[in-house]
């Protein structure tokens, strides 16, 4: 469906350039939507992220920004409302209905085939999540459009063309991708690639109610109950502000207590590189990269990390990006903003130490307060 363009590093999109004017018809398509990921009562961050980048793009195109809210009737959709006027959206599109109390791909599908058919945006942006890809890869195939997936970069072309970019060829390019014979233009991106945007007081403001005209004698799918995944204590690494993470520099699966000590020591979450999980040290919760997670705290340790293309995808976010490797000449190195050329498993129980002393004068303070 789409038109492939692959740059390596992909252009800068401007309004000013000479692409050929739109079919007649696309005009009837307008306004940017964000998907509201709601499940099990919570806002996914990744809505809250889109809807600033969304912000910018409706800026560019001079359309109106909205949220649209798929879940039952009650407290917790109607929180996703106001978050989605308060990070910026100027309407919002409801759908309430017991059957969306849990995701199910079915009557998730029908209601937001069934806003887009009757309100026709031009842009639907949805996160990369397990939920999101699910549900984006169907309504995608039901309006017979476009879909591109875990993007890492949105723009708006000359004639008002989604461009969006995302890696491709293990990484080592970055393909920008358009939509030009289909609407609406539709885009996965994945959480933390995108910057949080301020929240603001902004109150609930104009709000298009939808109904969704399905019963639960039509959908197969049957939610039976919840079963914990059993996967690495709940790692939430993509939204924590400390991160540690370890490569096969570290010699050995034992030699992981070493990054869980300092992530423990400094408030922080651990993680790895995908080796490590291919290996079977890790579960695939806790891997970073374009294959796992990405990740944008305030600071990265990445111990005995290589640093190649599709790590760096996962974490060129981070504010402070500490490197830790016995080569010189590691990619990783390119892009940190401190390199410590040292053998791992020395370095992090030393860095640890340290860590323990600056630290415990603070801790006993707080404990005498």
């Amino acid at each position: 469906m789409g038109t492939r363009k692959c740059k390596a590093p992909p252009p800068t999109l401007g309004r000013a350039g000479t692409k050929k004017e739109l079919p007649e018809h696309f005009r009837d398509y307008r306004h940017v939507w964000v998907f509201m990921e709601l499940e099990r009562g919570q806002v996914h961050p990744v809505s809250f992220e889109l809807l600033g980048e969304g912000r910018r793009l409706a800026d560019q195109l001079g359309v109106q920004l909205a949220g649209v809210v798929l879940g039952p009737p009650g407290d917790s959709t109607m929180h996703a409302v106001a978050e989605a006027f308060a990070y910026d959206a100027d309407l919002v599109y409801l759908v309430e209905k017991s059957l969306l109390t849990d995701y199910r791909n079915e009557p998730f599908t029908k209601a937001l085939t069934d806003l887009v058919l009757t309100y026709k945006p031009e842009i639907l942006l949805l996160g990369a999540t397990t939920l999101g890809r699910d549900l984006a890869g169907s309504v995608a195939t039901t309006l017979l459009t476009g879909l591109t997936a875990d993007c890492t970069g949105l723009d708006v072309d000359a004639d008002g063309s989604l461009a969006a970019t995302r890696p491709t060829f293990g990484g080592s390019l970055l393909c920008t991708i358009y939509t030009l014979n289909c609407r609406p233009q539709m885009a996965t991106v994945r959480p933390r690639v995108m910057r949080m945007p301020e929240r603001s007081t902004k109150p609930i403001g104009r709000v298009i109610r939808h109904d969704l005209a399905m019963c639960e004698q039509e959908i197969v799918t049957k939610v039976v109950g919840f079963l914990s995944d059993g996967q690495s204590e709940n790692a939430n690494l993509a939204y924590a502000d400390v991160v540690v993470a370890g490569g096969l520099g570290l010699g050995a699966a034992e030699n992981l207590e070493l990054l869980k000590n300092l992530a423990r020591t400094i408030g922080g979450d651990y993680g790895c590189s995908r080796p490590l999980v291919q290996k079977g040290w890790m579960p695939v919760d806790r891997q970073i990269g374009q294959t796992g997670k990405t990740i944008r705290p305030k600071l990265y340790i990445a111990a005995g990390i290589s640093g190649a293309v599709q790590h760096r995808v996962g974490v060129e976010g981070a504010d402070l990006i500490v490197a830790i490797n016995t080569d010189p000449n590691a990619p990783i190195f390119d892009f940190a903003n401190i390199g410590v050329v040292a053998d791992a498993v020395s370095f992090l129980p030393a860095l640890t130490d340290v860590f323990i002393r600056r630290l415990a004068p603070r801790n006993r303070m707080r404990l005498v307060n």
